[in-house]
């Protein structure tokens, strides 16, 4: 009785609240069952199933099936999502995180800045600074993270720093205080790689029942010849090539047409491509490693030092997840 009732509420909310959103209408894919359904439309099936069958009385065939050609009511997800989250590791003044849309509603992210730890990655120098790689792809990771909660998303930040935060100085002081969500990031390389690919998929095995759309991230910064300037690189999974390959190319054209709107003239050389990174091999989640840049370089380490322009690079990746999430669900 107890449990009706509850269900009763959540539905009255749902409707109560659906003027402020317009009710969603979706009919099924041929052999489509309800929980993949929900998931297709951003909706965890634990938290909305009972609710559907409520507002689809009478449309749904034996055993609560769907029914092809039939237009099913979505329940509205605002009712159930929060108007703001708080996550502490986005620093002083950014901790409190404002749900501004519900476009990666049903979408499930894992962040992973590279390196961390005892490992600081690449180093560059600019001004009698160094630049260590892992501080800078922290923050653009950081950022991204902040990104996709803003817009309705699950975001698991993977390499953690209790204090850091998003910075917005040029310099980032460096740190070994990162750790892989609480553990100790270890000083062998393959035990560190091992030790994020295993808390990804451990986290992944819970939340794949809950979200259709689950994407891994790995943000480096790569080290060449002083002299070499590089656009971004996208590595995808040939595992997972069928899912991640069209996020690394959706990538790429993004960034290849914000270089064109910001800097015309300048062209993009980005690439997409496979890798056997150990990473992309033993990852279960769809992938995409990125290399930002040449961190040796005095024009490539512009686009790092630069606050504004760690934040533009989260922003468009930020937009390249977003049509592809959209594309999925159609």
């Amino acid at each position: 009785m107890k449990t009706r009732l509850a269900i009763f509420i959540m539905t009255l909310m749902m409707l109560l609240a659906a003027p402020a959103y317009a009710q969603q209408s979706v009919k099924p894919r041929n052999g489509e069952g309800v929980d993949a359904f929900l998931k297709r439309n951003g909706r965890q099936p634990k938290k909305y199933k009972e609710a559907f069958f409520e507002l689809n009385k009478g449309k749904l065939g034996k055993g609560n099936t769907l029914l092809l050609g039939v237009a099913y009511k979505i329940p509205p997800a605002e009712a159930a999502r929060p108007a703001y989250i708080d996550e502490p590791l986005f620093g002083k003044g950014r901790s409190h995180v404002k749900v501004k849309s519900h476009e990666l509603d049903g979408a499930c992210f894992y962040i992973v800045s590279g390196h961390g730890g005892p490992d600081p990655g690449a180093i560059g120098k600019a001004s009698g600074h160094e630049l260590h790689e892992d501080e800078y792809a922290y923050d653009i990771a950081l950022r991204l993270a902040r990104n996709l909660m803003e817009r309705g998303a699950k975001v698991h930040i993977i390499i953690q720093d209790a204090k850091d935060g998003i910075r917005d100085s040029r310099y980032l002081p460096t740190s070994k205080r990162e750790t892989c969500m609480g553990k100790t990031i270890p000083l062998d390389q393959t035990a560190r790689l091992k030790q994020r690919s295993d808390k990804i998929n451990s986290l992944y095995r819970d939340d794949k029942s809950n979200y259709g759309y689950c994407r891994a991230a790995f943000i480096h910064i790569d080290s060449r010849s002083k002299k070499k300037q590089m656009d971004v690189f996208f590595y995808y999974q040939q595992s997972n090539a069928s899912l991640s390959r069209p996020l690394a190319e959706t990538l790429r054209s993004t960034f290849e047409a914000k270089y064109r709107q910001h800097q015309p003239g300048r062209g993009f050389s980005g690439t997409v491509s496979t890798r056997g990174l150990y990473v992309l091999r033993h990852t279960d989640v769809p992938s995409v490693y990125f290399e930002l840049g040449n961190l040796q370089n005095v024009n490539d380490q512009r686009r790092f030092v630069l606050s504004d322009n760690r934040q533009a690079l989260a922003n468009w990746i930020t937009e390249a997840f977003v049509k592809d999430y959209a594309k999925h669900k159609d």
